[in-house]
């Protein structure tokens, strides 16, 4: 719905979240209570603290954070789930794959419904996005990416390419082009780990998933995301407070 104003045409549908607290309490930098941008970005990564807030909004309810439920959401599930994928495909890649994008001629029907999960998740994503339901649409992304990984474990290309490298390679490379998919879906939210990839699958310049270039060189990959040691990020905040 749209309000004229001014010769503008205004949105009318604004949409409000409730509150969000730190450690129970209500942000104050007088009380210091909560998290600046340059101390959140001193203990965090850019995007883990973007996943962590954006997997935290308050759309419903109200939310409370700490640094023990950023890192806890950090660990738990973007390192596990989302960064521990690109990872591992890009390494079995890299490694039985001659180091670059295979082929994936033949590919079975199992192959192809994960790919279908993956669009289905981005088109979702893109849904919720427009609706503002930012952190249902961040929740869809990482439940890709669980889909894929889950289809990793059913297929097992590690010990396919001992007995099948052909139907290896195939796995692989619909791995990677699932991977690729995730990444769309999730770029909205983490555009500088997104960027990362651009090497490989090139910049998210829309709203699909974009197959993979057969031959394109997969070099070994570095973790996208660090694990956050939370005793050590605790004691030196304590360093710091003392």
């Amino acid at each position: 719905m749209l309000l004229g104003y001014g010769g503008l045409n205004l949105p009318t549908d604004v949409p409000a979240n409730n509150y969000v607290t730190f450690s129970g309490g209500k942000a104050s930098a007088s009380r210091g209570v909560g998290l600046t941008i340059g101390e959140g970005l001193a203990m965090f990564e850019a995007d883990a603290i973007r996943y962590a807030l954006a997997a935290s909004f308050p759309e419903q309810s109200d939310t409370d954070l700490s640094v023990e439920e950023i890192a806890r959401r950090v660990n738990e599930e973007l390192v596990a789930t989302w960064g521990n994928l690109v990872n591992r495909v890009l390494s079995m890649v890299h490694r039985t794959c001659g180091g670059e994008v295979p082929s994936v001629d033949g590919r079975s029907d199992g192959d192809l419904a994960v790919l279908a999960a993956v669009d289905e998740a981005i088109e979702r994503v893109g849904e919720q996005i427009d609706r503002v339901e930012l952190r249902a649409g961040i929740r869809t992304g990482i439940e890709a990416a669980a889909v894929v990984n889950a289809y990793l474990n059913a297929t097992e290309p590690w010990k396919l390419a001992k007995s099948d490298p052909e139907r290896a390679a195939v796995v692989l490379g619909t791995a990677l082009a699932a991977v690729a998919g995730v990444r769309v879906a999730l770029s909205p939210y983490l555009p500088f780990s997104t960027a990362q990839l651009d090497g490989l699958f090139g910049e998210v310049d829309g709203w699909v998933r974009v197959e993979p270039v057969p031959g394109t060189p997969v070099d070994k990959p570095t973790p996208m995301f660090a694990k956050v040691d939370l005793a050590e990020l605790l004691a030196d905040e304590q360093d710091d407070e003392g």
